[in-house]
């Protein structure tokens, strides 16, 4: 809870208690008012939502009370507690507990603070793809989708404001939770969320050139998926750019006012392998394709960036691709194909959509492989031995116990009861991101900064959740 909301709660449980002392200072009266004060600041600073609404209810119940306590003489004298004050106190002390369990479990997510020396900006485009056509639309029309790059920026200004986690969650949240069984209103908070980035900040010129890593998301995902560690990357002296790929996204909203949703045929369920995998490989050349010409036009912004943020900053000579589950076959795909791509790593590969030529020819590039412990599944475990056997020996698999699926993303931090709604696993929470965030730092650090690290040669005392593949 935000530290508005945690006083409420206190406030209207102090005024509770005063109701077992029979004589209360008249000041104690005022408790109600001043908790409604407090509300107000919490509309204009912190944002009202549904989980508070029994908080707001009692909080409006206390003020009524207080009012009428308000026109009775102050008593002189003290009464001694009665067995039913004391059962209507710890009753009202009950109820304000359960009505302040709802906004707890379900927080406005708080992510991880990036830990590097710099501060992030960050900048939504949409890029159109004149030589390719959208396949999965019933329209002419060339490809278009949206990118989202994080960048090592200047620091901020005292009124600078911190751009919101994930800016279209009015119209995708809703979608999320119905993706995950939920109520349809259910995540409509995720649009009070902060990230740690700021819109449109300077760039930071003197680190630069800065090394390019591109993070393809998940089927049904999109690109604010993982936050936590695209601003964690950038941070530490990184551009990354998160592409949100049309049809295969929970729902994709261009600043026109498109929506375009997910479509499910492109991955049919239910079908034998051969139609499914067919399917899912016409899917992944086109999020393949996205992330080619997503670095034709990065290769662009460097030589001339129009709004003067990132020119000559982007080090096109070191790319790093990088993607979780679909788009981690997306990246082996990509990497298998593309020379362009110097380094590549997944997070819960998907290898379904891998065509069969990387799969039996792999891949060049240094690749390191984390996967969760619970969700990797038999058919996509073969089918990743096949290309594995075909890739460079140096190149490294890891698996943390304790995680599921999406404890790569930020989904794990909407709710602390995250793994009963099985948006994660065991493993808790901020460990497994402060795992994650190391890990891939240490890959790309390796690659990119000349800066070798024993952490991906083997197991570490201080990682025990980490095992490495034999």
């Amino acid at each position: 809870m935000r530290p508005i909301e945690i006083a409420i709660p206190i406030l209207l449980s102090i005024y509770a208690v005063w109701h077992l002392i029979g004589s209360r200072p008249r000041i104690v009266i005022f408790l109600p008012i001043l908790t409604i004060s407090l509300l107000v600041l919490h509309s204009l600073i912190e944002g009202l939502r549904w989980q508070m609404i029994p908080l707001y209810i009692l909080t409006a119940i206390a003020l009524v009370t207080s009012l009428i306590s308000f026109s009775k003489p102050n008593p002189i004298h003290r009464h001694r507690p009665t067995i039913l004050s004391i059962i209507l106190t710890i009753l009202n002390l009950l109820l304000i507990s359960v009505c302040a369990a709802l906004p707890a479990l379900l927080p406005v997510p708080t992510l991880l603070k990036p830990g590097g020396s710099y501060s992030v900006g960050t900048r939504t485009l949409v890029l159109t793809d004149q030589n390719r056509k959208e396949i999965y639309s019933s329209k002419e029309e060339p490809r278009k989708f949206m990118i989202e790059i994080w960048y090592p920026s200047v620091k901020p200004g005292i009124n600078a404001t911190r751009a919101p986690w994930m800016p279209e969650a009015k119209i995708v949240a809703p979608a999320i939770a119905d993706y995950i069984n939920l109520p349809h209103f259910f995540l409509d908070h995720l649009s009070l969320a902060k990230s740690w980035s700021y819109e449109s900040l300077p760039a930071d010129q003197s680190g630069g050139p800065y090394p390019v890593l591109i993070f393809s998301h998940g089927w049904n995902g999109f690109r604010q998926q993982s936050t936590f560690l695209m601003e964690e990357l950038a941070s530490q002296g990184y551009i990354v750019a998160a592409l949100e790929h049309p049809y295969g996204a929970r729902l994709t909203v261009f600043p026109d006012g498109t929506i375009i949703p997910n479509y499910p045929s492109a991955l049919p369920k239910g079908k034998p392998d051969d139609e499914y995998e067919a399917a899912a490989r016409i899917l992944v050349n086109q999020w393949a394709g996205d992330i080619g010409y997503t670095l034709i036009f990065l290769d662009q912004l460097n030589q001339h960036d129009p709004n003067d943020q990132l020119t000559n900053l982007l080090d096109m000579n070191k790319v790093g691709i990088f993607g979780h589950s679909t788009g981690g076959g997306a990246t082996i795909q990509f990497c298998g194909t593309d020379p362009r791509c110097k380094a590549g790593l997944t997070l819960d590969a998907f290898m379904r959509p891998v065509s069969l030529t990387v799969l039996d020819n792999g891949t060049r590039q240094p690749f390191f492989y984390l996967f969760s412990e619970l969700w990797p599944f038999q058919r996509n475990t073969d089918l990743f031995n096949r290309y594995y056997a075909h890739v460079d020996k140096t190149n490294r698999v890891v698996t943390i116990l304790g995680a599921d699926h999406y404890d790569f993303s930020d989904l794990p931090a909407l709710s602390p009861l995250a793994p009963q709604l099985g948006l994660k696993g065991p493993i808790n929470g901020a460990r497994v991101q402060e795992i994650i965030k190391t890990y891939v730092l240490a890959f790309f650090n390796q690659q990119f900064k000349n800066n070798p690290s024993q952490l991906l040669i083997k197991s570490q005392i201080s990682f025990p959740e980490v095992i490495y593949r034999p």
